[in-house]
């Protein structure tokens, strides 16, 4: 099963580039990691929206060699892996709601 280490970041942000190079500023609403994947995920969506605002959330695996936020993106590669996002995110959004 996956270890759970929910962090939120409220005040957290990074810079995504599309293909075409132009910049995107994301808030970052958790980071946690994966025993059973053995690597470490954030979730974001796009900074500046409000909080009753319906929002696409975005899922990226990620190098931690630091222990910090900095590091290298990654597409998610399995099915196995969007549904442990999606449990994670769940369980994330239902503790918010509590």
């Amino acid at each position: 099963m996956t270890d759970k280490h929910d962090h939120t970041h409220e005040d957290e942000f990074i810079t995504l580039v599309d293909p075409e190079g132009n910049e995107e500023l994301y808030q970052i609403l958790l980071t946690f990691e994966s025993d059973e994947f053995e690597k470490s995920y954030v979730l974001v969506y796009p900074a500046g929206k409000a909080d009753d605002e319906e929002v696409e959330i975005f899922a990226f695996a990620y190098d931690d060699p630091d222990e910090g936020l900095e590091g290298q993106l990654k597409d998610i590669e399995t099915d196995e892996e969007w549904d442990m996002i999606e449990e994670v995110l769940g369980a994330f959004v239902e503790d918010e709601d509590e």
